[in-house]
């Protein structure tokens, strides 16, 4: 890399040098995509607009983040790259950052945290040196460069010591939306995100071990790595709820990448209104793999086998084809097992081709366009309508759920007649618009309509909180990525519906890639090891044989365990809460759902105002009130948890419960406070 600085002796004073240069450089970049002018290189008025489209995302994606810094590392190489790393020259540095920014002419000042000459930043060791002399990491305050760290890669025998630097950034108290982890990325994290597009990666990650970013990160390497593929494909992140998503949306457009869509499984499934709920036992019903064949067979009841000829006239001329040769059509697009809609669009084309072949026999020289116009005809289209009928899925899927008849023929076999009584709505529905829609009834309709028609595949899909989803759920994300790959980030300890999956090769055969990796990340970065160590207490009642998180935190961090008298509960917390926040950082009041509002009231009583799951925490307002059903995959700096006993309670099961507790108690990033009047459960208080 040119030397851009060269009359600076002091080294920490040399590098904030250059950290400016590199911020002009930026900013000149963003100058020249601002000062573009197509007028006269566009075509038409299409071309035109999607390059001006371009470029303003071009311009968005050069913003300087000042108070996000533009490089955290270094790396000075020993050799130069061989041919297959073309990127430097010996002795070279490489100022590694969050995008790649060069000067005037072209030279790199900073290079993508992405590209291969990055690689060794995250992997080399005194071990695995990587050609690597010296790894150079710098400290922020603010946007501020105020320090650095080398660690000498030459030295084999040497020690291999924590980095101070690291381990105080992975510290740092946080305020406001999740952040990129770019700085801080793991060997065994750098793994995952570098896996190749071609193939599908599972990762099962405990609380703190950083899956969600890593998932996320995944997706800005692929994105770099295969631009111009996922561009023409798309790409989706698939969160749990839209708090979780509020949460984590600008840790992409951190590092540049701005065309992510995000949403929830409900979002992918709105086909319907949802306007009403199931009981346990039949979300469980209806979320099970069962249904598929369930509404396989509905779909298909339609058909039916001709009994009449069809008789085609054209001009003075009548072609018959007999409806035995209807028939063999119709059994052979039914053994093929296509889609629906496909298969009803080629009987026409398969009785026009017959009535051809006979036109060819009698004489005549037919082409393409007769046997479009054959298809087209009167006789043909009522033929098929007959045979083949339509079939509207949420039509369809509200016949299964309002006839009992109707869903005992096609249930026969797969399903109890207790289990068809459960899912059975209690009055039938007159229509599609006024139908008590549930949310597991939607992903029915979703599941209907591939039936029908081929659901559109994306490039490559991010699937966070994975475990909670039903297998018809894991069904309505597999036809979102059919012919693209996936990332599925979760936690088999956390999965707190009462259909979680119960492995990750089961979840994966329903999602359709049961050859994919499962990757293990047990290495805590975040939560304190008090912490983790108290809430895998529950482990063996949870989650039997998952192997228990790890903190490598230095912090020992704050956690206490205090019981108080009955009726003293509220005070305590809010005492708790106003203790929270004479510190640094973000706090959260998790509690059980049905404990919310008087927590709210006595909250507002005390003069602490606080906010919402989603609501983005700030230096004026840190503390968020989080009912336990929304706590899974966000953190706070500091926890309070509100009566263990009754967010166990909250939930239908025992199991259930205390996985929603395990989920509470490793919210905490730096410090936990449990406070309870009632007993604890079992396992932690022994």
């Amino acid at each position: 890399m040119p030397a851009h600085v060269t009359n600076v002796t002091d080294p920490l004073d040399r590098e904030r040098a250059h950290l400016a240069s590199s911020r002009a450089a930026l900013r000149a970049m963003r100058a020249d995509a601002e000062s573009l002018d197509i007028k006269d290189v566009t075509a038409n008025w299409v071309n035109a607009v999607i390059l001006q489209r371009q470029i303003e995302e071009r311009i968005t994606a050069l913003a300087d983040l000042a108070h996000t810094p533009l490089f955290f590392g270094r790396l000075d190489y020993l050799h130069a790259p061989g041919a297959e790393q073309a990127e430097g020259a010996a002795g070279e540095q490489f100022y590694i950052g969050r995008r790649h920014v060069h000067d005037a002419v072209g030279d790199p000042m900073v290079i993508d945290w992405r590209a291969p000459v990055s690689q060794p930043f995250y992997r080399a060791s005194k071990k695995e040196p990587m050609d690597v002399r010296l790894r150079r990491r710098f400290g922020y305050t603010g946007g501020e460069l105020t320090a650095y760290e080398d660690e000498d890669l030459t030295d084999a025998a040497g020690d291999e010591r924590a980095s101070r630097l690291l381990q105080s950034e992975i510290e740092r108290p946080r305020v406001g939306p999740m952040r990129d982890i770019v700085a801080t990325i793991q060997p065994e994290q750098d793994e995952i995100v570098r896996a190749g597009i071609g193939g599908t990666v599972c990762v099962q990650g405990a609380p703190g071990t950083g899956k969600t970013a890593v998932g996320l990160h995944r997706v800005a390497y692929l994105l770099y790595a295969h631009r111009e593929r996922l561009a023409r494909t798309g790409t989706l992140v698939i969160g749990p709820n839209r708090s979780f998503l509020h949460y984590i949306e600008q840790v992409l457009p951190a590092l540049g990448e701005l065309n992510v869509a995000q949403a929830t499984v409900d979002d992918l499934v709105a086909h319907v209104e949802v306007r009403g709920t199931d009981s346990a036992a039949a979300a469980r019903i209806k979320g099970d793999a069962r249904m598929a064949e369930v509404l396989r067979r509905a779909v298909r009841a339609g058909v039916t086998m001709p009994v009449e000829p069809v008789v085609v006239v054209r001009g003075s001329r009548r072609w018959r084809v007999p409806a035995y040769e209807i028939e063999e059509m119709v059994r052979e697009l039914l053994a093929r097992d296509i889609r629906y809609g496909a298969a009803r669009e080629a009987l026409p084309q398969r009785i026009a081709h017959a009535v051809l072949v006979r036109m060819e026999e009698a004489g005549e020289a037919p082409d393409d366009r007769v046997q479009d116009a054959v298809a087209r005809n009167a006789a043909v289209k009522a033929a098929v309508k007959a045979v083949w009928p339509a079939v509207d899925p949420a039509k369809l899927v509200l016949r299964l759920l309002s006839d009992a008849e109707f869903l005992a023929e096609h249930a026969a076999g797969l399903l109890e007649e207790d289990e068809q009584r459960e899912i059975l709505w209690a009055r039938p529905a007159r229509g599609v618009k006024s139908a008590p829609w549930s949310a597991a009834d939607a992903v029915l309709v979703d599941e209907a309509m591939d039936l029908v028609a081929r659901t559109p595949s994306l490039g490559h899909v991010v699937l966070d909180e994975a475990q909670d989803l039903s297998p018809m759920q894991y069904r309505a994300v597999g036809r979102r990525c059919t012919t693209g790959s996936a990332t599925i980030l979760g936690d088999l300890a956390q999965g707190t519906t009462p259909w979680a999956t119960a492995s990750w090769e089961e979840a994966l055969a329903h999602l359709g890639k049961p050859d994919a990796a499962v990757e293990e990340l047990t290495k805590g970065f975040r939560v304190p090891r008090e912490v983790i160590a108290y809430a895998s207490r529950l482990l063996p009642a949870i989650a039997p044989g998952l192997a228990e998180a790890t903190s490598v935190r230095e912090a020992a961090g704050d956690f206490a365990v205090r019981e108080v008298a009955p009726g003293e509960l509220d005070a305590a917390v809010v005492a708790a809460c106003r203790e929270a926040l004479g510190r640094e950082g973000s706090i959260g009041l998790i509690a059980a759902d049905d404990r919310i509002a008087v927590l709210g009231g006595q909250l507002v009583a005390a003069g602490l105002p606080y906010l919402a799951p989603g609501e983005e925490t700030s230096a004026e307002a840190r503390l968020t009130l989080v009912p336990a059903s929304l706590a899974k995959g966000l953190e706070y700096d500091y926890v309070v948890l509100d009566e263990p006993a009754a967010v166990v309670a909250g939930e239908p099961d025992e199991r259930t419960g205390l996985r929603r507790l395990y989920v509470a108690l490793t919210r905490a990033v730096s410090g936990l406070t449990v406070l309870h009047a009632e007993p604890l459960p079992e396992r932690l208080a022994a």
